[in-house]
């Protein structure tokens, strides 16, 4: 008997310690999905207002876009003070909140973001399982 309520205990331990730990992880992605997504409507934002200042998007990969939306290239130097608080690593790229390289990319009136999120793999958004973030102009994956 003392065996069997042993061990029903230890499985009830486990369990809520189990439980606990996955709600924990759950919060902490949400947050930095919730950061992800607040940090790209901030840059999207600046960057449709490079855009008007400048008459275009900035060009070339995230150090040139980054350094672009800094003023410092360009004839107009505009800064954008939402990149000034954007997560940057030592390279001088933009970061998303797992520490990955943002991608940007732009079309006529459009601007994306893309994550790789905390896997650090780029996917393909036509398999089921991928699980990059995009943000778009308002719009979110």
């Amino acid at each position: 008997m003392k065996k069997v309520l042993t061990i029903i205990l230890i499985v009830a331990g486990v369990t809520g310690v189990l439980y606990v730990a996955q709600g924990w992880t759950l919060r902490h992605a949400d947050e930095k999905v919730a950061k992800f997504n607040r940090d790209c409507d901030s840059l999207i934002m600046g960057i449709q207002q490079y855009k008007e200042f400048v008459g275009s998007y900035p060009t070339g990969n995230n150090v040139a876009i980054t350094k672009a939306l800094l003023g410092q290239t360009g004839e107009k130097k505009v800064l954008i003070l939402a990149v000034r608080r954007a997560d940057m690593n030592d390279k001088g790229e933009l970061v998303d909140p797992w520490g990955t390289p943002l991608q940007f990319y732009f079309s006529y009136n459009e601007v994306l973001i893309r994550s790789a999120v905390p896997n650090k793999v780029w996917e393909d958004s036509a398999i089921p399982t991928a699980d990059d973030l995009y943000r778009c102009t308002g719009k979110e994956k």
